[in-house]
Protein backbone atom coordinates (compact mmCIF):
# COMPACT_ATOMS: atom_id res chain seq x y z
CA UNK A 1 0.00 0.00 0.00
CA UNK A 2 2.78 1.99 0.79
CA UNK A 3 4.29 1.71 -2.29
CA UNK A 4 1.22 2.45 -4.13
CA UNK A 5 0.63 5.64 -2.58
CA UNK A 6 4.53 6.50 -3.03
CA UNK A 7 4.34 5.97 -7.02
CA UNK A 8 0.50 8.08 -7.13
CA UNK A 9 2.61 10.96 -5.36
CA UNK A 10 5.70 10.73 -8.29
CA UNK A 11 3.06 10.59 -10.56
CA UNK A 12 1.56 13.61 -9.47
CA UNK A 13 4.93 15.32 -9.12
CA UNK A 14 5.64 14.32 -12.71
CA UNK A 15 2.29 15.76 -13.92
CA UNK A 16 2.62 18.89 -11.69
CA UNK A 17 5.97 19.82 -13.42
CA UNK A 18 4.52 19.49 -16.91
CA UNK A 19 6.48 19.14 -20.41
CA UNK A 20 10.05 20.41 -19.32
CA UNK A 21 9.85 22.74 -23.36
CA UNK A 22 12.73 24.79 -22.39
CA UNK A 23 14.90 21.41 -22.28
CA UNK A 24 12.65 19.95 -25.33
CA UNK A 25 14.26 23.40 -26.75
CA UNK A 26 17.57 23.01 -26.34
CA UNK A 27 18.12 19.18 -27.27
CA UNK A 28 16.48 20.36 -30.87
CA UNK A 29 19.23 23.78 -30.82
CA UNK A 30 21.68 21.31 -30.43
CA UNK A 31 20.39 18.14 -32.56
CA UNK A 32 20.07 21.05 -36.15
CA UNK A 33 23.62 22.66 -34.62
CA UNK A 34 25.35 19.02 -34.81
CA UNK A 35 23.45 18.39 -38.34
CA UNK A 36 24.52 21.76 -39.64
CA UNK A 37 28.40 21.35 -38.73
CA UNK A 38 28.27 17.82 -40.05
CA UNK A 39 26.79 18.89 -43.50
CA UNK A 40 29.16 22.25 -43.37
CA UNK A 41 32.63 20.68 -42.53
CA UNK A 42 32.23 16.62 -43.37
CA UNK A 43 29.41 15.71 -46.08
CA UNK A 44 26.13 16.63 -46.92
CA UNK A 45 23.55 15.53 -49.41
CA UNK A 46 22.92 17.04 -53.02
CA UNK A 47 20.29 16.77 -55.18
CA UNK A 48 20.51 17.17 -59.29
CA UNK A 49 18.16 19.50 -60.97
CA UNK A 50 19.08 19.82 -64.53
CA UNK A 51 21.12 17.82 -67.30
CA UNK A 52 24.25 19.49 -67.58
CA UNK A 53 25.78 16.68 -66.25
CA UNK A 54 24.39 13.70 -68.07
CA UNK A 55 25.14 11.08 -68.73
CA UNK A 56 26.93 11.08 -65.22
CA UNK A 57 24.14 12.35 -63.32
CA UNK A 58 20.29 12.74 -64.07
CA UNK A 59 17.55 15.12 -62.77
CA UNK A 60 16.66 13.28 -59.50
CA UNK A 61 19.60 11.57 -58.68
CA UNK A 62 20.67 12.38 -55.01
CA UNK A 63 24.20 12.14 -53.85
CA UNK A 64 26.42 12.30 -51.35
CA UNK A 65 29.22 15.93 -51.24
CA UNK A 66 31.81 15.68 -49.03
CA UNK A 67 33.29 18.84 -47.84
CA UNK A 68 36.99 18.30 -46.58
CA UNK A 69 38.79 17.18 -49.66
CA UNK A 70 39.72 20.83 -51.16
CA UNK A 71 39.48 22.51 -47.14
CA UNK A 72 37.13 25.32 -45.96
CA UNK A 73 35.99 28.83 -47.69
CA UNK A 74 33.62 31.17 -47.36
CA UNK A 75 31.30 28.95 -49.34
CA UNK A 76 31.65 25.59 -46.83
CA UNK A 77 28.65 26.44 -44.61
CA UNK A 78 25.56 24.85 -45.40
CA UNK A 79 23.99 28.46 -45.70
CA UNK A 80 25.63 30.38 -48.44
CA UNK A 81 25.50 33.68 -46.21
CA UNK A 82 29.27 35.13 -46.48
CA UNK A 83 30.62 37.29 -48.49
CA UNK A 84 33.60 36.64 -50.99
CA UNK A 85 36.69 35.62 -48.64
CA UNK A 86 39.86 35.21 -50.33
CA UNK A 87 42.06 31.94 -49.08
CA UNK A 88 41.34 28.62 -47.72
CA UNK A 89 41.04 26.39 -44.28
CA UNK A 90 43.38 23.48 -45.31
CA UNK A 91 43.34 24.21 -48.62
CA UNK A 92 44.38 21.96 -51.31
CA UNK A 93 43.61 22.28 -55.38
CA UNK A 94 40.50 19.82 -57.30
CA UNK A 95 42.43 17.05 -59.33
CA UNK A 96 41.89 17.31 -62.90
CA UNK A 97 37.90 15.65 -63.91
CA UNK A 98 36.48 16.10 -60.31
CA UNK A 99 32.95 16.38 -60.76
CA UNK A 100 32.62 19.65 -57.82
CA UNK A 101 29.92 21.58 -56.13
CA UNK A 102 30.75 25.17 -57.09
CA UNK A 103 28.85 28.14 -56.20
CA UNK A 104 29.53 31.80 -58.36
CA UNK A 105 30.66 34.54 -56.79
CA UNK A 106 27.54 36.61 -55.10
CA UNK A 107 25.69 33.67 -56.18
CA UNK A 108 23.65 31.50 -53.41
CA UNK A 109 22.53 28.59 -55.69
CA UNK A 110 25.20 25.72 -56.04
CA UNK A 111 26.36 24.54 -59.32
CA UNK A 112 27.55 21.19 -60.37
CA UNK A 113 30.26 20.85 -63.22
CA UNK A 114 33.94 18.87 -63.64
CA UNK A 115 37.11 20.45 -63.16
CA UNK A 116 38.59 20.60 -66.78
CA UNK A 117 41.48 23.15 -66.70
CA UNK A 118 44.04 24.11 -63.87
CA UNK A 119 45.70 27.41 -62.73
CA UNK A 120 48.40 28.40 -65.49
CA UNK A 121 47.01 26.66 -68.27
CA UNK A 122 45.34 28.09 -71.56
CA UNK A 123 41.97 26.67 -72.26
CA UNK A 124 39.99 26.92 -75.44
CA UNK A 125 37.39 24.52 -77.89
CA UNK A 126 37.23 24.47 -81.28
CA UNK A 127 34.74 22.50 -82.99
CA UNK A 128 33.38 20.70 -79.73
CA UNK A 129 36.92 19.58 -78.49
CA UNK A 130 38.61 20.71 -76.13
CA UNK A 131 42.32 22.02 -75.87
CA UNK A 132 44.75 22.08 -73.00
CA UNK A 133 47.75 24.59 -74.00
CA UNK A 134 47.00 23.79 -77.60
CA UNK A 135 46.53 20.36 -77.38
CA UNK A 136 43.47 18.35 -77.97
CA UNK A 137 41.55 16.32 -75.54
CA UNK A 138 41.53 12.68 -76.77
CA UNK A 139 37.95 11.87 -77.53
CA UNK A 140 36.64 8.56 -78.50
CA UNK A 141 32.90 8.21 -80.14
CA UNK A 142 30.87 5.54 -79.08
CA UNK A 143 27.78 5.86 -80.59
CA UNK A 144 24.37 6.41 -79.69
CA UNK A 145 23.18 5.64 -75.84
CA UNK A 146 19.51 5.26 -74.90
CA UNK A 147 18.37 6.47 -72.07
CA UNK A 148 14.91 5.72 -70.57
CA UNK A 149 12.24 8.47 -70.26
CA UNK A 150 10.59 9.53 -67.09
CA UNK A 151 9.32 12.82 -65.54
CA UNK A 152 12.76 14.12 -65.13
CA UNK A 153 14.05 13.42 -68.33
CA UNK A 154 11.81 14.34 -71.00
CA UNK A 155 14.48 14.48 -74.24
CA UNK A 156 13.10 18.00 -75.17
CA UNK A 157 13.20 18.21 -79.13
CA UNK A 158 14.81 22.17 -78.59
CA UNK A 159 17.76 20.91 -76.67
CA UNK A 160 17.98 16.80 -78.06
CA UNK A 161 16.96 17.56 -81.83
CA UNK A 162 15.81 14.12 -83.39
CA UNK A 163 16.46 11.74 -80.10
CA UNK A 164 13.76 10.72 -79.93
CA UNK A 165 13.01 7.07 -79.96
CA UNK A 166 11.88 3.48 -78.76
CA UNK A 167 14.11 0.65 -77.61
CA UNK A 168 13.62 -2.75 -78.72
CA UNK A 169 10.50 -3.59 -75.90
CA UNK A 170 9.27 -0.08 -77.20
CA UNK A 171 9.66 2.08 -74.40
CA UNK A 172 10.60 5.76 -74.98
CA UNK A 173 14.56 6.34 -75.18
CA UNK A 174 16.30 9.32 -75.46
CA UNK A 175 19.37 8.08 -77.90
CA UNK A 176 21.93 11.02 -77.12
CA UNK A 177 25.66 10.20 -79.04
CA UNK A 178 28.44 9.53 -76.26
CA UNK A 179 31.48 11.00 -76.70
CA UNK A 180 34.55 9.74 -73.99
CA UNK A 181 37.38 12.40 -72.98
CA UNK A 182 40.45 11.45 -71.82
CA UNK A 183 42.12 14.44 -69.98
CA UNK A 184 46.33 14.80 -69.47
CA UNK A 185 46.11 12.84 -66.35
CA UNK A 186 44.63 10.09 -67.57
CA UNK A 187 41.38 10.24 -66.13
CA UNK A 188 38.37 9.84 -68.69
CA UNK A 189 34.79 9.54 -68.44
CA UNK A 190 31.72 9.96 -71.11
CA UNK A 191 30.26 13.53 -72.65
CA UNK A 192 27.20 13.78 -74.76
CA UNK A 193 28.17 15.94 -77.99
CA UNK A 194 24.25 17.10 -79.48
CA UNK A 195 26.37 18.60 -82.53
CA UNK A 196 27.26 22.29 -83.42
CA UNK A 197 26.10 25.01 -81.28
CA UNK A 198 27.82 27.91 -79.90
CA UNK A 199 28.58 26.15 -76.98
CA UNK A 200 31.41 24.33 -79.31
CA UNK A 201 33.80 27.40 -79.55
CA UNK A 202 35.48 29.92 -77.28
CA UNK A 203 39.07 31.63 -77.90
CA UNK A 204 41.97 30.39 -75.57
CA UNK A 205 41.68 31.48 -71.65
CA UNK A 206 44.67 31.89 -69.54
CA UNK A 207 43.66 30.17 -65.89
CA UNK A 208 44.69 32.30 -63.61
CA UNK A 209 46.50 31.45 -60.61
CA UNK A 210 43.93 29.84 -57.65
CA UNK A 211 41.27 29.35 -60.35
CA UNK A 212 39.87 26.35 -62.13
CA UNK A 213 38.18 26.29 -65.70
CA UNK A 214 34.17 24.02 -65.11
CA UNK A 215 32.40 22.61 -67.82
CA UNK A 216 29.44 20.11 -67.80
CA UNK A 217 29.58 16.67 -69.13
CA UNK A 218 26.14 17.33 -71.64
CA UNK A 219 27.95 19.78 -73.78
CA UNK A 220 25.58 21.85 -75.31
CA UNK A 221 23.44 21.99 -72.68
CA UNK A 222 25.06 23.59 -69.67
CA UNK A 223 25.92 26.85 -68.14
CA UNK A 224 29.43 26.75 -66.75
CA UNK A 225 32.99 28.55 -67.40
CA UNK A 226 32.35 29.14 -70.91
CA UNK A 227 29.75 31.56 -69.95
CA UNK A 228 29.37 34.90 -68.31
CA UNK A 229 27.23 35.64 -65.24
CA UNK A 230 24.49 37.15 -67.06
CA UNK A 231 24.13 34.22 -69.24
CA UNK A 232 23.75 31.89 -65.85
CA UNK A 233 27.23 30.32 -66.58
CA UNK A 234 30.39 30.33 -63.92
CA UNK A 235 31.98 33.57 -65.66
CA UNK A 236 34.89 31.43 -67.02
CA UNK A 237 37.89 30.54 -64.50
CA UNK A 238 36.17 30.13 -61.08
CA UNK A 239 38.21 31.07 -57.42
CA UNK A 240 38.97 28.06 -55.60
CA UNK A 241 37.34 29.36 -52.54
CA UNK A 242 33.97 29.11 -54.46
CA UNK A 243 34.47 25.42 -54.96
CA UNK A 244 32.34 23.48 -52.20
CA UNK A 245 33.09 20.11 -52.20
CA UNK A 246 33.34 17.27 -54.22
CA UNK A 247 30.78 14.65 -55.59
CA UNK A 248 31.57 11.25 -54.19
CA UNK A 249 28.86 8.55 -55.34
CA UNK A 250 24.69 8.75 -55.87
CA UNK A 251 22.90 7.52 -53.12
CA UNK A 252 19.53 7.11 -54.61
CA UNK A 253 18.07 7.89 -57.53
CA UNK A 254 13.81 9.47 -58.38
CA UNK A 255 12.48 9.18 -61.97
CA UNK A 256 9.99 12.09 -60.72
CA UNK A 257 6.57 9.83 -60.77
CA UNK A 258 5.98 10.43 -56.90
CA UNK A 259 3.01 12.11 -55.70
CA UNK A 260 2.27 12.94 -52.05
CA UNK A 261 0.90 9.44 -51.89
CA UNK A 262 3.28 7.53 -50.30
CA UNK A 263 2.00 4.87 -52.21
CA UNK A 264 3.76 5.96 -55.23
CA UNK A 265 7.38 6.62 -53.74
CA UNK A 266 8.15 3.17 -53.71
CA UNK A 267 7.65 2.71 -57.80
CA UNK A 268 9.55 6.20 -58.57
CA UNK A 269 13.04 4.84 -57.56
CA UNK A 270 15.50 4.82 -60.88
CA UNK A 271 16.71 1.25 -60.31
CA UNK A 272 20.65 0.77 -61.57
CA UNK A 273 22.01 3.90 -59.91
CA UNK A 274 22.27 3.55 -55.77
CA UNK A 275 25.95 3.65 -55.13
CA UNK A 276 27.32 4.81 -58.85
CA UNK A 277 30.83 6.31 -57.94
CA UNK A 278 31.19 9.68 -59.50
CA UNK A 279 35.15 9.66 -59.37
CA UNK A 280 36.23 9.40 -63.27
CA UNK A 281 37.75 6.44 -64.72
CA UNK A 282 41.70 6.23 -65.02
CA UNK A 283 43.48 4.43 -67.50
CA UNK A 284 45.41 1.85 -66.78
Amino acid sequence: MAEDMALTDRDEETQARGTDWWGEARGIFWLVLAVLGFHSLIAKPFYIPSESMMPALLVGDRLVVTKYPYGYSYVTPTFHVLPFIQGRLFGSMPARGDIVIVTPTDARSDYIKRVIGLPGETIEMHGGIVYINSRPVPRERLGLRALALDDNLKCDPRHYPGALGKDAAGAAVCNVPIVRETLPNGVSYDTIDIGPTVADNFAPVRIPAGHVFLMGDNRDNSADSRFSLAEDGLGGPVPIENIGGRAEFITFSLDGSASWNPLSWAGSFRSGRAGNSLHPERAE
